[in-house]
C-alpha cells in the first residue's frame, strides 16, 4: 500500500527526496524512497521524518494508507498552498466530490455551514511549526473521528454551533489555529483520492477493487 503513495509523490513535480517512516524492512519495497525507523505515536513519527529531512522548509507530510493517491491530485494541492501564507496546511473534501467519485467509500464528515467535509491525509508543514504543536496535535488526533469530541478540546462553544449546523470553515480553521498557536490554511481539494484512506477491511476490499480496474 505504501507503495501507492511513494511512486504517486516520486511523480509530482518539485518533490524532491521522499522519506518512509516505518520498520527496516520496508527500505526493499519502496524503491526510491528512503527509510527512516518508526517511533511510537503518530506525531512522533511525524518529527522523526522532519528531522531525517533536515531541512527549514516547509514539508509534506503523506500517511501511507492513501494507495488512490495521485501525482496530479498532490502537484493541485500544492499549488493551492502558494495561495496563503501559513505554518501548517491541512486539505478537505466535500463529501459529494468523494461520494460522487467513489460510492460505498467510508469516511468520516464534518457537518459545517458550507457543506459537509472529510479531512485529507496530505500536510504541508514548517518543522519548526510542527514540532511547536506536536503534543497537542497527537492528543487532537486521538479524536479525528470523532469531531464532537475534538471540537470539544479547543472551545466550549465549537461543539454546540456544530451539532446546529452553525459552524463554518473559517471559524474552525481560526480556533484550531489559536488553540495550536500556529498560522494554519484550510485547503479545499478537488481530488477525493486525497481522503480515501484504508481504516477497515472494507475499504481494503473497495481500494482494490478500484485499483484492479483496467
Amino acid at each position: 500500500m505504501v507503495r501507492y503513495v511513494v511512486d504517486a509523490l516520486l511523480g509530482t513535480p518539485g518533490i524532491g527526496e521522499v522519506l518512509v517512516v516505518g520498520p527496516s524492512e520496508l527500505a526493499g519495497a519502496v524503491p526510491g524512497a528512503r527509510v527512516v525507523p518508526a517511533r511510537a505515536g503518530i506525531m512522533e513519527n511525524v518529527l522523526a521524518g522532519l528531522e531525517a529531512a533536515g531541512t527549514s522548509d516547509p514539508v509534506l507530510v503523506a500517511t501511507g494508507d492513501i494507495p488512490l493517491l495521485t501525482p496530479e491530485a498532490v502537484a493541485d494541492f500544492l499549488e493551492r498552498c502558494r495561495e496563503t501564507q501559513a505554518d501548517l496546511y491541512y486539505p478537505v473534501i466535500r463529501r459529494s466530490v468523494v461520494e460522487g467519485r467513489y460510492p460505498g467509500i467510508r469516511r468520516t464528515y464534518v457537518r459545517l455551514r458550507e457543506g459537509s467535509f472529510t479531512g485529507g491525509n496530505l500536510f504541508l508543514v514548517y518543522p519548526t511549526a510542527a514540532r511547536k504543536v506536536a503534543d497537542l496535535a497527537e492528543r487532537l488526533l486521538l479524536y479525528r473521528k470523532q469531531p464532537w469530541r475534538m471540537g470539544g478540546m479547543i472551545g466550549l462553544a465549537l461543539p454546540v454551533k456544530y451539532l446546529l449546523g452553525r459552524l463554518t470553515l473559517r471559524e474552525a480553521q481560526e480556533r484550531v489555529c489559536r488553540t495550536l498557536g500556529v498560522r494554519g490554511a484550510v485547503v479545499v481539494s478537488p481530488y477525493p483520492e486525497i481522503g480515501v484512506d484504508v481504516d477497515h477491511p472494507a475499504d481494503l476490499a473497495l481500494v482494490s477493487e478500484i485499483l484492479s480496474r483496467p
